[in-house]
């Protein structure tokens, strides 16, 4: 007791409750790290499978996508063959079902000689009416030549270049063709066709 009567302080009592309580802080500093730490990997976790999948439908898409495109181009092939084999065949119906019966629909040709064009699928359809009347069917061997790779495919348009032969008894020289194309209800049709012929003295004239 000191001289004002007060009980005098135990330093070790002190330090006994002082323990427990720097126990805690000590305690509470690592659980809430754990719970920190735990969340960061969890999140990163989550992200990582995100990740995963993103990778994993990416690594689907792109060879769907290039196998839905090699269809498109051969479907595209097959059907100017078709029309092509059907104008020489005089398979009116065949022909008429591989274009597009719409108002910008077109058709040209031009060598030296001659130039030549509809506009629109109802003047396309009067164009040909006699050739499809009065023709017989040809027996004319056809080359194409498939200019590398243009065949260009752009949704649900098309843009098609190609040399074309046709040998007969007319002795008509090569031509160069072009096609444009629209899927329609999920079926390519011809829009346009250009021709021109490439003869040997073919020169630019003013």
């Amino acid at each position: 007791m000191d001289l004002n009567g007060a009980q005098p302080r135990n330093p070790n009592r002190t330090h006994a409750r002082e323990i427990p309580h720097r126990n805690r802080l000590i305690y509470e500093f690592f659980f809430v790290k754990f719970i920190c730490t735990h969340k960061l990997l969890s999140t990163m976790k989550t992200s990582y499978k995100i990740l995963g999948v993103g990778v994993l439908m990416l690594c689907l898409t792109i060879p769907m996508e290039a196998q839905k495109k090699s269809n498109d181009v051969e479907a595209i092939k097959a059907l100017i063959e078709r029309e092509t084999k059907a104008f020489f065949e005089i398979d009116y119906k065949t022909w008429a079902d591989s274009w597009s019966h719409v108002p910008y629909a077109f058709w040209s040709f031009a060598d030296t000689t001659d130039v030549n064009s509809f506009s629109g699928w109802d003047q396309i359809e009067k164009g040909f009416a006699e050739y499809f009347r009065t023709s017989k069917p040809s027996t004319a061997k056809i080359e194409r030549t498939w200019l590398g790779l243009e065949v260009k495919v752009y949704g649900n348009g098309a843009y098609v270049r190609f040399n074309q032969h046709v040998k007969d008894d007319s002795q008509r020289p090569p031509q160069a063709e072009v096609r444009v194309l629209e899927k329609i209800n999920g079926q390519w049709k011809i829009v346009c066709v250009a021709v021109i012929a490439l003869e040997k003295d073919n020169e630019p004239r003013r």
